[in-house]
């Protein structure tokens, strides 16, 4: 895969899942000054917050978060843009990336590891956003060991995905709020302390909300994954929304999904809802529930659990009648099934290979 095509890679991933993170990172009005940088009491918009994007890639969801800040009115030189990059090449091309669009970001001067040389180690953030790496390997925990960062548990050595998710949770500020995107494993294993971390995650009220994506989101990888938000100081302090959307999206290809606008508004409206106090719960698709029902689940976040089975339009056809239209419709396909056989009998006698 050429340089060109990956950044176009890149960049489609995170429109297919930035725009729901951000629509729901979107900022309301202000809380009091809290965190390492002070901004007006009360103020309303994006101006003077601080995003971070701790593993940017290429630059993707700076690019996405700076569309939706423009349809909005806005400009995303308001907010403090901060992000890190490990790779040499992908590092560049985020600089580059960022540039040429006028974004104003400080991805620090070289590129570095996240975990082992933190460029913004004295930072708190209003807003993270991050599509890191899936299960990530050999991301060196072995030497971390008693970091810092990791507030609710060490991460295991082999899977660096809750490495990742306490990385961000450690730059929040007080009132903080970061999505991002998990391999849908990290919703329900159990092995190598993750069950833990997760449970202590939920325990400390974190996880304001989960949403199960559609597969075939990325050219990548065809995997479903799942967004994850995470906010200090929840409206709905105890409560947990879960949202299903894997039924949703438009197939644009054979390989790729879109999450549409149409989808985006419906997941967003149900968080808006949801944060108010007014959200009535649709059966397959959304559920809120409390960190006891979660408890109850031995800590599980696969909304499946929790949104149950969207109920099915009740079927008024006489048991009769519908057995005689189907046992018809299937007459009609063997008739034409028949009729395609000695259609191919004939074309192979044609050709000499007679049956």
């Amino acid at each position: 895969m050429s340089l060109l095509t990956t950044a176009a890679a890149n960049l489609y991933q995170h429109r297919a899942v930035s725009a729901p993170l951000y629509v729901e990172l979107k900022p309301e009005k202000a809380q009091k000054s809290s965190g390492f940088r002070a901004r007006n009491t009360y103020e309303v918009g994006i101006k003077d917050r601080v995003l971070i994007d701790p593993c940017c890639g290429s630059g993707g969801m700076f690019v996405q978060s700076a569309d939706f800040v423009k349809r909005h009115q806005g400009n995303i030189n308001d907010i403090s843009v901060y992000g890190q990059e490990s790779n040499p090449t992908t590092w560049k091309m985020a600089t580059m990336n960022l540039a040429i669009r006028g974004i104003d970001a400080d991805l620090g001067d070289h590129n570095a590891d996240t975990f082992f040389e933190d460029l913004h180690k004295t930072e708190k953030f209003d807003f993270i956003l991050a599509n890191p790496p899936f299960n990530l390997k050999d991301w060196g925990g072995e030497k971390l060991e008693d970091d810092v960062r990791w507030q609710y548990g060490t991460p295991p050595e082999g899977n660096a995905n809750f490495a990742w998710v306490q990385h961000m949770i450690h730059h929040l500020n007080r009132s903080g709020r970061m999505g991002m995107v998990l391999a849908n494993g990290a919703l329900s294993s159990q092995t190598n302390n993750e069950g833990e971390i997760r449970a202590k995650i939920v325990d400390a009220d974190l996880v304001e909300g989960i949403i199960a994506m559609p597969d075939k989101l990325f050219y990548s990888t065809g995997i479903p994954v799942s967004l994850w938000i995470i906010t200090k100081n929840k409206k709905q302090s105890g409560k947990t929304l879960f949202i299903d959307a894997r039924d949703m999206g438009t197939m644009v290809s054979r390989r790729l999904r879109e999450f549409t606008d149409e989808d985006i508004a419906k997941v967003s409206t149900a968080f808006d809802a949801f944060r108010d106090g007014t959200l009535e719960t649709e059966k397959g698709f959304s559920a809120i529930a409390t960190t006891e029902d979660i408890k109850a689940q031995d800590y599980i976040l696969t909304p499946g659990r929790y949104v149950g089975v969207a109920e099915v339009e009740e079927d008024d056809e006489p048991f009769e009648e519908k057995m005689t239209r189907l046992t018809g419709e299937i007459a009609k396909c063997f008739e034409e099934s028949n009729r395609l056989q000695e259609q191919i009998k004939k074309n192979l006698e044609v050709i000499g290979y007679g049956m």
